[in-house]
C-alpha cells in the first residue's frame, strides 16, 4: 500500500502511470492477489483521477488472464464487487473482465454461472459505442452457455436479440454460429420440421466433422416431425443426399421415404440416437418418437387400405382402437391425411391418389390429349368447312 500511495504523489503523470504497470507487473508476476486486490482499491478512491484510474483498471483486466485459474476467478469476481458503484464509469474495463471471468467458468463447465457473468455485461447503457459484431456475439454466448445446460427457453431470448441485429454482422463465423443456435433452440422446442430445415441448411455450409452432426440432426428431426405432405418433402431432399447413406440412421430415413411400416426393434434402435429432450414425454404419456412413428404407421397404412376398422387398426399401430381413431381424425382434420371416418361402422376410409411418377405422367399426357383433342372440337363446331377439308 507504502507503494501505491507513494507513486500517487509523482507529479508527473507518464512518470506516474509507468510506475503503476511496474507494480502491476510485479503483483501479477507474483500471483500477489492481496496487493492486486488493494491495487483495485486504490484505483477505486475517489482520490486516483479518473484518466488514470481507467487507464490503469483497464491494463489490470487484460493481465489478470496472466494469474493461475483460482487466482485469477479470485481477484476477478473482487474487482467487479468493488466496481459495481462506480460500473458507469468503468463500463470498458468491466466488461473485459466479464469476459474473461465467463472463460474460467466455461473452461470449469459451470455453464450457468458464465451464462450470469455475461448477462451483466452492459451492452444498451449508451455510453460506449459498440459495434453489432460485439453485441450479437455475446448474445449468441450466452445462447450458448445456456444451450450447454438444455435451458432452451433462456437461450430463446438472447437468440432473439441476437436476431435484431444479425443482418448488421459482417462476421461470417458470427453468423454461422446464430444459424447454429438458432437450428438448436427450434430442436429444443419440438418445432422438428424448422429444426430439419435449418440443420439441412447448416450440413451444406459447414466443413467436417460438422456437417455429418448437421446432418444427421437433420434428418433425425425430420423422422421427430409431424407426418404430412411438408415432412414427405424434407424426407425425399434428405434421402437423394448422397451422403445420408453413409449415416446410422439411413435405414429408419429410407423406410419413411417410401412410407413403410416401422416396426418396434427398428424403432428401439433409432431411439439410442435420440437426445434426452427428444425423448421427454409428451401430455398423453407417450414421446414423442412415438407419436411421429404412429402417424407414419398410419400414413403407411393409408396406402395400403381402401378402409380399415379401429381396432384393426390399433392392431396395426400397436395402440388402442379409440387412440388410433382419434389420431386419424385429427391428422384428417389437419389435412395430413386424405380419408373419412364412419363412426357408425367404425370404419376409417382412406382417399388413394396416384403418385407414382409413371402413372403421374400417364395422366398428364392424358390431360394434355384432352384438352388437344376440346380445342379441336371447339374449332369443327364454329368452322364446319374444316371438317370437309380433312
Amino acid at each position: 500500500m507504502t507503494d501505491l500511495q507513494s507513486i500517487a504523489a509523482i507529479g508527473d503523470h507518464k512518470l506516474k502511470t509507468d510506475k503503476y504497470k511496474a507494480l502491476l507487473d510485479d503483483f501479477i508476476k507474483g500471483n500477489k492477489t492481496k496487493d492486486l486486490e488493494s491495487f483495485v482499491d486504490h484505483m477505486l478512491d475517489e482520490k486516483t483521477p479518473l484518466v488514470v484510474s481507467r487507464t490503469m483498471l483497464q491494463s489490470f483486466a487484460t493481465s489478470i488472464a496472466n494469474l493461475p485459474v483460482e487466482s485469477r476467478k479470485e481477484i476477478a469476481v473482487y474487482a467487479l464487487e468493488k466496481t459495481q458503484p462506480r460500473v458507469v464509469a468503468f463500463e470498458e474495463q468491466v466488461s473485459i473482465i466479464r469476459l474473461d471471468l465467463a472463460q474460467v467458468y466455461e473452461d470449469q463447465e459451470d455453464w450457468i454461472e458464465a451464462a450470469k457473468v455475461l448477462i451483466a455485461i452492459p451492452l444498451e447503457s449508451g455510453n460506449r459505442v459498440l459495434e453489432p459484431d460485439y453485441k450479437v456475439n455475446i448474445y449468441i454466448k450466452i445462447a450458448q452457455l445456456y444451450l450447454e445446460e438444455e435451458e432452451s427457453v433462456d437461450a430463446e431470448k438472447y437468440v432473439n436479440r441476437a436476431s435484431e441485429m444479425i443482418h448488421q454482422v459482417k462476421s461470417d463465423e458470427l453468423k454461422l454460429r446464430y444459424k447454429v443456435c438458432f437450428a438448436r433452440i427450434m430442436d429444443y422446442k419440438r418445432q422438428f420440421m424448422k429444426a430439419a430445415l435449418r440443420y439441412y441448411e447448416l450440413s451444406q455450409i459447414v466443413g467436417e466433422p460438422g456437417q455429418w452432426d448437421a446432418l444427421q440432426c437433420s434428418v433425425i428431426c425430420a423422422i421427430l416431425a409431424s407426418a404430412g405432405p411438408q415432412r414427405s418433402r424434407i424426407l425425399a431432399t434428405l434421402y437423394k443426399d448422397e451422403r445420408t447413406s453413409k449415416l446410422e440412421v439411413h435405414l429408419i430415413l429410407e423406410k419413411m421415404f417410401f412410407e413403410r411400416i416401422l416396426r418396434k426393434p427398428e424403432v428401439e434402435k433409432f431411439a439410442q440416437a435420440l437426445k434426452p429432450h427428444q425423448m421427454a414425454l409428451t401430455s398423453d404419456g407417450t414421446t414423442v418418437l412415438d407419436g411421429a412413428v404412429i402417424e407414419h404407421n398410419l400414413l403407411s397404412a393409408s396406402r395400403l387400405y381402401k378402409n380399415i376398422s379401429f381396432g384393426e387398426l390399433g392392431i396395426l399401430l400397436n395402440i388402442p382402437a379409440e387412440k388410433a381413431e382419434k389420431t386419424a381424425s385429427r391428422m384428417i382434420v389437419e389435412e395430413r391425411l386424405k380419408g373419412s371416418i364412419d363412426q357408425i361402422a367404425n370404419l376409417i376410409y382412406f382417399e388413394h391418389h396416384a403418385r407414382e411418377p409413371l402413372v403421374q405422367w400417364d395422366n398428364r399426357i392424358a390431360n394434355s390429349c384432352n384438352f388437344v383433342n376440346n380445342i379441336l372440337e371447339s374449332i369443327s363446331a364454329k368452322y364446319p368447312q374444316f371438317n370437309t377439308l380433312a
